[in-house]
């Protein structure tokens, strides 16, 4: 059953140099809103990756101080365009999503500063622009997903899963940061244990 509207539909594009443009647009009206409780706003996601072909929608990561109440989030996020969808797949507690458009055009997402789920997006984004060949592959996994599940962004999402993760644990590796490796390993325990939950 398709899960996205026709006008939804995942298409994989040629890389655009106005996608760096777009989010620094949006970094200014963001800061704007969010005030002194955003300590960084990064463009993450293939859309941040020089050359690589991508969906074209900015995803943009807010590390936070400290969540704000979720409705208060919701109300400052508002006159931007952005809404919370009512079905999340993520642990609001660790990650806050929202999207913007029709279709759409930006996904934000809400973290708290120095977590895990903070620095796993710029592992990723910054091993991707230091090593193009592996670029170049995920724009080729992405490309055939997108031709398999035009319609399914939950499958085409899930598709990638085990690139992404391979992808940041070989970039933990190179980095060799224990610090980064701790918070990688903590966000695999709790993973597990969330999962045993479930069984």
């Amino acid at each position: 059953m398709s899960t996205s509207q026709p006008k939804d539909a995942i298409a994989v594009v040629a890389y655009s140099p106005t996608w760096p443009l777009l989010f620094e647009d949006e970094r200014v009206r963001l800061a704007v809103v969010l005030g002194d409780n955003a300590v960084e706003i990064e463009h993450i996601g293939s859309t941040s990756v020089p050359g690589l072909s991508a969906k074209p929608v900015i995803d943009i990561l807010v590390a936070l101080e400290r969540f704000d109440p979720i409705e208060e989030c919701d109300r400052r996020l508002a006159p931007l365009g952005y809404s919370r969808p009512s079905a999340q797949d993520f642990d609001e507690t660790e990650h806050r999503f929202y999207r913007k458009g029709s279709p759409r055009s930006h996904h934000l997402h809400l973290v708290e500063y120095g977590t895990w789920e903070h620095q796993r997006h710029l592992v990723f984004r910054d091993y991707l622009r230091a090593h193009p060949d592996i670029a170049r592959l995920y724009a080729d996994v992405k490309r055939e997903l997108a031709l398999a599940f035009k319609h399914n962004r939950p499958a085409y999402t899930n598709g990638k899963t085990a690139f992404i993760k391979s992808i940041v644990a070989r970039a933990l590796e190179e980095i060799a940061d224990p610090t980064l490796r701790a918070l990688a390993d903590s966000a695999d325990r709790s993973q597990e244990a969330n999962s045993d939950d479930l069984h």
